[in-house]
C-alpha cells in the first residue's frame, strides 16, 4: 500500500541569535492512507517544522516530502490539493467573516458546491458547539471558538489529508472528545488520513494507531501505539504491608525500582517490574515474619510513561 504522507532523509536548518539549528534531522517516516497518525515530541523537537513542511510551509534543505505520491517541491500544487492544515496560533481563518462564512468561503476554495456542503457546515458548526455564533465575526469569538472554527474549516476542505498541530488544545473535555470520535469517523468512514501532534496522551491512547516521537529534530522511535506501549510493558505493584523489622527494611532496599516508605504504622511499597522474579522476592521477605499484607494494587504503564521513557533513552 502506498504512502499517502511520506519523509524521507528530510533536513532542516534555521538560524537563530546568529547560531544554526537543526530542526530536522534527517526525519523518515512514512503515512499509510486512513490512518490517525501521532507525531510527538517536547516543545522544540521539530514537530510544527515537519508539518509545516508537509504543507509546503518550509522547504527542507535536503531530502523530499511527497504526500499522495506527488512531491511537495516538483508537484506542488498536486500535493497541496490533498492537503488541509490546522497550523499553532490563530492565523487559520479570516477574523472578518463569521464562522458559517469561513467555512462556506474555504469549501468554495476547494471547489466544493454550496448546496452540497450546507448539511455538512451545519453539522460542523453544531459539532463545534459554533451555531449560536455561526453569523458573529471570528474576531469576536474566544481563543477557544477560533480553534474549534480553523478545525472545522480543515474538515469541511474535503481534502484526503488532515495535518493538525494540536488540534484539541484549549477545548473543555467534551468537545476534545467529541473532535476525537468525528476524526475516527472520518478515517473509518471516508478513508481520510490525520497527522496529529499533541501533548495530550489521552489523544494518543485514544485515536492513534501509529506514532513517530522526535526528539531535537530527529526520529527516536516510529511504531504503532500498541507496540510501543508492549516494548516498555512493566507492571508496577502497590503494597500496603505491615510492620517490618529491620532487617526486612533492609533487604527491600536493596531491591532495584523499589520505594519503601513509612505511613502512620504500616508501610507503602511501590515496585516497577519487568522480571516478575523481583516481586516474588518481595513477598519471600514479607513471607519471613508473617507480614500481614493490607492491600496489593497493580498499575500499568500509560503512553505518557512511554513517552518519558523513549525521551530518557534518547539522552544517553
Amino acid at each position: 500500500m502506498q504512502p499517502v504522507l511520506e519523509f524521507n532523509e528530510v533536513n532542516k536548518r534555521f538560524s537563530a541569535g546568529g547560531k544554526a539549528v537543526q530542526a530536522l534531522d534527517k526525519v523518515s517516516f512514512q503515512v499509510p492512507p486512513g490512518t490517525i497518525f501521532g507525531l510527538l515530541g517536547p516543545n522544540g523537537a521539530g514537530k510544527t517544522t515537519t508539518v509545516k513542511a508537509a504543507c509546503g510551509l518550509v522547504t527542507p534543505d535536503s531530502g523530499s516530502v511527497t504526500v499522495g505520491g506527488c512531491d511537495i517541491l516538483r508537484q506542488r500544487n498536486s500535493a497541496l490539493d490533498q492537503v488541509a492544515a490546522v497550523l499553532e496560533g490563530n492565523r487559520n481563518i479570516y477574523w472578518r467573516l463569521t464562522p458559517r462564512e469561513n467555512l462556506e468561503f474555504f469549501a468554495a476554495l476547494r471547489g466544493r458546491r454550496p448546496r452540497a456542503v450546507k448539511r455538512e457546515i451545519d453539522d460542523l458548526l453544531c459539532l463545534m458547539d459554533l451555531a449560536e455564533k455561526a453569523r458573529t465575526p471570528a474576531r469576536k469569538l474566544s481563543r477557544g471558538m477560533q480553534q474549534k472554527l480553523a478545525l472545522a474549516v480543515a474538515l469541511v476542505s474535503g481534502a484526503p489529508v488532515l495535518l493538525l498541530d494540536e488540534p484539541t488544545l484549549g477545548l473543555d473535555v467534551h468537545t476534545s472528545l467529541e473532535i476525537r470520535n468525528h476524526l475516527r469517523r472520518i478515517a473509518r468512514e471516508e478513508g481520510r488520513t490525520v497527522l496529529v501532534t499533541t501533548h495530550d496522551m489521552h489523544v494518543v491512547e485514544d485515536i492513534c494507531a501509529h506514532v513517530v516521537i522526535i526528539d531535537k529534530g530527529r526520529v527516536v522511535a516510529n511504531d504503532s501505539t500498541q507496540n510501543l506501549l508492549r516494548l516498555f510493558r512493566f507492571r508496577s505493584y502497590d503494597l500496603t504491608v505491615g510492620e517490618l523489622a529491620p532487617d526486612q527494611c533492609e533487604a527491600l532496599a536493596r531491591i532495584p525500582h523499589l520505594h519503601l516508605e513509612e505511613n502512620n504504622g504500616s508501610w507503602q511499597i511501590s515496585l516497577e517490574v519487568e522480571d516478575h522474579a523481583l516481586l516474588w522476592q518481595v513477598l519471600d521477605i514479607l513471607r519471613t515474619r508473617h507480614t500481614s499484607i493490607e492491600a496489593i494494587r497493580r498499575r500499568e504503564l500509560n503512553f505518557e510513561g512511554v513517552f518519558m521513557e523513549i525521551l530518557g533513552r534518547s539522552e544517553t
